[in-house]
């Protein structure tokens, strides 16, 4: 493996539970093994699928779900050198001058660590809960990155968008990291090109490096080389299952995600069966273990 591959862990949204200790315990013991990041995934509501008839989406109203800036504002005090990952947050779900506001807060409490991970999600009964457009998000969130990395970098901000004004205003503080590396989430052509334009990476939704993945990372590629980017500057994220296989299991799959080219490779220990929190600190290490990290 490169030693420019970065490792982190999924936070085991679904299945750690609502003790603060253990959420503190599982964050510490990933940075004490040596893991660089720590990713989130994210949903405000989940679906009662008793009343929907032929609902097939994950995540129901059963799902727990910790809040990806408030759980960061909280590991920001309990770590210190782990970075914090959203993977992905639901943007354009979200008011785009409070998100500026949430992630640098985020950013500065944690002195720098916040990455950004966005996407426009596939459920319309959010977008209805939360009283945002599910029809125009792909579009919409182009122009919330807009006036996010504006909000991050000027004191203050003029600007008369199709679907933002801000007049004469900003955020303070103002994040760490000027700006907040944003990373986008899906696979859709649409998004690819807007990784090519205006992301910082692309976070797999695909847990194996098949095919389909290496096609879709040439895509990025090819969308960067026209947009003029260079390649260097487009991360590529991905994760491994713990559901399948074992330790040297996963590690043939980092292996084959190395060579298509991952910068960033989580270990997901959700779904493995596991009933404790320790029992997902134990699977996280294996996974260190076989990728040189020190315990």
């Amino acid at each position: 493996m490169s030693a420019a591959v970065k490792l982190g862990v999924i936070f085991p949204q679904t299945e750690i539970g609502t003790d603060p200790i253990a959420i503190r315990d599982y964050a510490q013991a990933a940075e004490s093994i040596g893991f660089d990041y720590l990713l989130a995934f994210d949903h405000v509501l989940g679906a009662n699928a008793g009343s929907r008839l032929g609902w097939g989406g994950a995540y129901r109203h059963t799902d727990s779900f910790h809040e990806p800036f408030v759980l960061f504002g909280y590991l920001a005090a309990v770590t210190r050198t782990i970075g914090l990952t959203t993977g992905i947050l639901i943007l354009p779900q979200r008011q785009t001058a409070l998100v500026a506001k949430q992630a640098a807060e985020v950013d500065v409490l944690s002195g720098g660590r916040l990455r950004l991970g966005i996407g426009t999600g596939w459920n319309a009964m959010e977008y209805e809960g939360l009283g945002e457009d599910f029809s125009n998000r792909g579009l919409r969130s182009e122009e919330q990155i807009e006036v996010m990395r504006a909000l991050w970098t000027n004191d203050l901000v003029t600007l008369n968008n199709r679907w933002h004004k801000i007049t004469d205003a900003g955020i303070n503080p103002r994040p760490v990291q000027q700006p907040i590396p944003i990373w986008f989430g899906g696979s859709d052509d649409r998004v690819l090109r807007r990784v090519a334009r205006i992301g910082d990476g692309w976070i797999s939704n695909m847990s194996r490096a098949d095919g389909r993945a290496s096609d879709t990372i040439s895509r990025i590629r090819e969308y960067g080389i026209k947009e003029g980017r260079d390649l260097d500057d487009i991360g590529i994220e991905t994760w491994v299952s713990a559901r399948h296989g074992d330790p040297d299991d996963w590690a043939d799959e980092v292996h084959k995600w190395t060579d298509l080219g991952a910068t960033h490779i989580s270990i997901n220990t959700m779904g493995a069966g596991f009933t404790s929190v320790q029992q997902h600190i134990s699977a996280i290490r294996d996974f260190a273990n076989y990728q040189g990290l020190g315990a």
